[in-house]
């Protein structure tokens, strides 16, 4: 058929009843819509209007993306297998599209137009009369089965509703996530730099327009990494009206990156580009791409940009570019949350200083690096927390305007200094640096708490959740908000929706204490019981002798008691360990005892003094308070 103009006039119809409308840029089949995505639609348009024809990749790329195009050997291969997914063709033994190699493709359906619609009134008069259905439905019968659908139906809203995955939007903000960039490199070594670029784009991306742009934080978007959930999955699970994706391949001192935006709620492709520079550029680079989308998305960009974007608006000499990827490798190691994951990121960020002894950030992943392995065990806090401090106040120096800087230094403040006057400034300032940082206002909401501040806590916390909706500590650290607050049912409900996420993950079996204040010991002791399989360690030792204790099992709590005063002889283990271990058993002489080398130690769990339900016996011990008020609690 003559397939010039004619074709724009309306829809044509082709194979098993499909029907294309050129004019509402619509797929049906028998009259239902098809969903296609934009980009693949726009190609299928242009062969159904070249029907007969080869149309070269070229021409493709010239109609479809205007000559800037996401990815030669990607993006046209791409948008074909869709429509032969959607038209149900096979490349093989086409019936719709054939491959004509090293070329293109050509359309081989016949093409027809289609008759005109009838107005939907007309098409009802059309219709023979249909026969009254006569159903013989017991009544009651019916209004049981409506009653057992909405009491479903209520049970998938509250386990929805309890992880937090229906969440409301962030008050007059768009939601965005920068989905994990995709290495295309082959090399799995490689996935540092990545996943790096990932966490970069988030962080330009955050600081363009907090007002009005809200950026989904790493923790979150990390765990679709290699994951096939589809795009309509993961923006109902993270509430999300825009996705960032794409891919990037390095070699020879050359990053080429891909990039597209997707509108989420019919996933549309907005946006496509791909880029080709210098690695000297990356900076640069990430904050063209940042600025791009901004506009795509009709922001207007706040006045203020952070030191990210100055930052990013030169190009870097090979010795800054050298820091810059140690750096990256730093930040990957460290985001392990492993011992020897803190060991290699000690080593790449103090590389990173070697090379660029200005470099602020590399000071901030350093001072982190050391706060974390103390508050993970790994090591006295009087060693690594004295190192942490000197990193981060280096940082400052250097920049004052990293919010993750004063992040890190409100964290050492609380949990090291107890100078709680300083913490709260810091973390105020890190959150007006940047209020899409949502470790910033998750640790800010543990100071709260501390401070037996609790709606403020929850209030915090929530706009923690509502920018890292998949992360697992932060939803366990609503549960322990709650806990501390006597709010014990609401906690149990809120760690167990945890636990049922990642049975394995320690934080939310402090789920073991809000059940014992609520007289479910058997539910702590099968707790107990079932985290022993998994993990065999001082902090489960600590919470079986507890359980054990209350339970009033003291064998059993002596046992475990055992162990970590041997293992404890061995290397070093938190002396708040044994304070909760032997509160179980109700000696409160031990209890002080360690409360005293606790103390000696700096030990972090001191900061649950004035808040915790588990120091409640002893509060009426002058030594306890003296303590409080010793850790600077009045």
């Amino acid at each position: 058929m003559n397939t010039g103009s004619s074709l724009a006039a309306g829809p044509v119809r082709f194979g098993e009843g499909f029907e294309l409308d050129l004019k509402t840029r619509q797929l049906l089949r028998f009259g239902q819509v098809v969903k296609l995505e934009r980009i693949p639609l726009e190609v299928l348009i242009l062969l159904v209007e070249k029907q007969g024809a080869i149309v070269e990749r070229d021409e493709i790329v010239a109609k479809v993306w205007g000559g800037s195009f996401l990815d030669t050997d990607n993006a046209i291969n791409g948008a074909i297998r869709k429509i032969r997914q959607v038209l149900k063709d096979n490349a093989e033994e086409p019936k719709y599209i054939q491959t004509i190699t090293s070329k293109g493709y050509r359309f081989v359906a016949d093409v027809r137009e289609a008759e005109p619609r009838l107005p939907r009134s007309a098409e009802t008069l059309e219709k023979p009369p249909q026969q009254s259905v006569r159903l013989t439905i017991n009544r009651w019968t019916l209004i049981a089965a409506i009653l057992v659908v909405c009491l479903i139906f209520a049970g998938i809203y509250a386990a929805y509703s309890r992880w937090g995955e229906r969440r409301n939007p962030v008050q007059g903000k768009l939601m965005l996530a920068v989905l994990p960039f995709e290495n295309l490199t082959g090399d799995p070594s490689q996935d540092y730099f990545s996943d790096g670029l990932t966490e970069e784009m988030i962080g330009h991306l955050g600081n363009l327009d907090p007002d009005h742009l809200g950026i989904i934080a790493r923790t979150s978007v990390m765990r679709y990494k290699n994951n096939k959930d589809g795009l309509s999955r993961i923006g109902r699970e993270l509430g999300v009206d825009y996705a960032l994706e794409g891919s990037v391949r390095r070699e020879s001192g050359k990053v080429r990156i891909a990039a597209q935006l997707i509108l989420m709620k019919d996933q549309t492709h907005l946006w496509a580009r791909q880029y080709d520079r210098d690695l000297s550029s990356l900076l640069t680079l990430e904050d063209e791409i940042a600025s791009e989308v901004a506009q795509e998305i009709r922001l207007t960009l706040a006045e203020h940009r952070g030191s990210r974007q100055e930052e990013a608006s030169r190009t870097l000499s090979p010795e800054e570019y050298a820091a810059y990827d140690s750096y990256l490798r730093g930040r990957y190691f460290w985001n392990k949350r492993t011992a020897e994951g803190f060991q290699q990121a000690i080593k790449h960020f103090e590389e990173a200083i070697v090379k660029n002894p200005n470099y602020a950030r590399a000071y901030v992943g350093l001072a982190d690096t050391y706060a974390l392995i103390s508050g993970y065990d790994l090591a006295p806090k009087n060693e690594t927390i004295p190192r942490a401090r000197e990193a981060a106040a280096k940082a400052l120096s250097l920049d004052d305007g990293l919010a993750e800087a004063h992040a890190s230094m409100a964290l050492i403040a609380q949990n090291y200094d107890w100078d709680w006057k300083k913490a709260e400034a810091e973390y105020r300032r890190a959150i007006d640096l940047d209020r899409n940082y949502a470790t910033a206002r998750h640790w800010y909401a543990e100071f709260l708490t501390l401070q037996g501040r609790f709606p403020e806590a929850l209030e915090e916390i929530e706009r923690a959740r509502q920018l890292d909706p998949r992360s697992l500590i932060i939803a366990a650290d609503r549960g322990a908000v709650l806990y501390c607050s006597r709010r014990y049912k609401e906690a149990i409900e809120q760690l167990r929706a945890v636990l049922e996420m990642e049975p394995h993950f320690p934080r939310a079996h402090i789920v073991v204490f809000a059940y014992l204040e609520q007289g479910m010991t058997e539910d702590a002791l099968r707790d107990v019981a079932e985290w022993q399989k998994v993990e065999d360690g001082p902090f489960t030792w600590m919470l079986s002798a507890y359980v054990h204790g209350r339970a009033g099992h003291k064998s059993e709590a002596q046992k475990f008691l055992s162990k970590l005063e041997a293992e404890r002889s061995r290397r070093y283990v938190d002396a708040s360990k044994l304070v909760v271990a032997y509160l179980g058993s109700g000696d409160n002489e031990q209890v002080l005892k360690w409360f005293e080398k606790a103390f000696s130690e700096r030990s972090t769990a001191l900061v649950w003094l004035k808040v915790d339900p588990v120091y409640d016996p002893l509060r009426s011990e002058p030594r306890f308070e003296s303590l409080l008020k010793r850790v600077g609690f009045n």
